[in-house]
């Protein structure tokens, strides 16, 4: 394709409006450096020298967006804590509105604590609450996005899914339906617990291990003669538009009613794939707004997935570096 169209793509982005709706969370990097072993037990002590928060989850899907320029609305439930002003903090300050942030008194706000050293994650300590939303704030969530959805009317809505219980299988079903009414796609990042919950979603996209676990299916060759089989098995159930699945350094695998194929992934120097999912889902998301092509929407996520997972930490993907890739290696 020549370079014009993907200027052309790339700055249509920022006529797009997209709201994000799940597991928002905290991601918290505590940078520092292993000199010696404790004296107390076997294990490395680390003397601190930075801490930041990045913000993560369904509100990382989300700063993607808006590195990719994107106009967002977030919705999801928190705590009522010090880690939700914190999460509201940084939402403001990318530009995404935090009045779509539920706050709660029978949650905590999901923080995923990441301890690195010399750009290796040592270990990571989790903060949160993984049950499904009680029935005062469902209703009182649900609520708020519908009228969302109604007001705002959104270019495609994105489902992102963590297992954190704020995609209980009610509201799932209430957003899709809502949406199809409303005219506006849904693209859906899946965990296990509603896996098949996500009916007459427009673009399915777990990973091949998420499919695997949910189909009970052995560890076979990913090729395109299986994953022909596995959209049309997801297809039955299911009934949505196009699959969209991830296969880590294989690439990723699309399928719709006239075409199917495995893009492959591109040479990279891994870092971290932590988010990488989520840059995958707010990429796919973005470009099936503005184009309505599976092919295209899996090329260009596959390259976004791809440039996120060299950075350290969970970061939004770089837009000038994604259309320079798309002009250079997309034909």
């Amino acid at each position: 394709m020549p370079y014009e169209f993907f200027d052309n793509l790339f700055s249509h982005f920022g006529n797009i409006r997209a709201a994000v709706i799940g597991d928002a969370m905290v991601d918290a990097y505590l940078w520092g450096s292993v000199e010696r072993i404790s004296p107390e037990a076997p294990v490395p002590v680390v003397t601190l020298q930075k801490q930041e928060n990045r913000p993560g989850g369904a509100a990382n899907v989300a700063s993607n967006l808006r590195a990719l320029g994107a106009s967002v609305d977030l919705y999801t439930v928190s705590g009522d804590d010090p880690a939700a002003g914190l999460l509201c903090n940084m939402l403001d300050t990318l530009g995404i509105s935090s009045k779509g942030v539920l706050r709660s008194k029978t949650r905590i706000t999901t923080t995923k604590s990441r301890i690195i050293c010399r750009s290796q994650q040592m270990l990571r300590l989790d903060q949160e609450v993984t049950g499904d939303l009680i029935a005062d704030d469902e209703i009182d969530f649900l609520n708020m996005v519908l009228s969302g959805l109604e007001t705002n009317r959104p270019d495609v809505v994105i489902l992102q899914d963590y297992n954190k219980g704020v995609l209980t299988s009610h509201v799932i079903q209430q957003l899709i339906a809502k949406s199809g009414v409303l005219s506006i796609p849904t693209c859906v990042d899946p965990k296990s617990r509603n896996f098949f919950a996500y009916s007459g979603a427009t673009v399915f996209k777990p990973n091949m291990k998420e499919v695997r676990e949910a189909l009970h299916l052995p560890l076979v060759e990913a090729t395109e003669e299986s994953l022909e089989e596995i959209h049309e098995t997801l297809n039955q159930k299911l009934g949505h538009q196009v699959t969209f699945i991830t296969l880590s350094e294989q690439g990723v695998f699309y399928k719709d009613s006239r075409q199917g194929a495995i893009v492959p992934s591109h040479m990279r120097n891994i870092s971290d794939v932590s988010g990488a999912g989520d840059t995958v889902i707010a990429t796919a998301g973005l470009v099936w707004a503005a184009t309505k092509n599976a092919r295209l929407m899996a090329e260009i996520a596959n390259l976004a997935g791809g440039l996120v997972c060299e950075e350290v930490g969970v970061v939004p993907v770089d837009k000038q570096r994604l259309l320079s890739e798309c002009r250079k290696l997309l034909r």
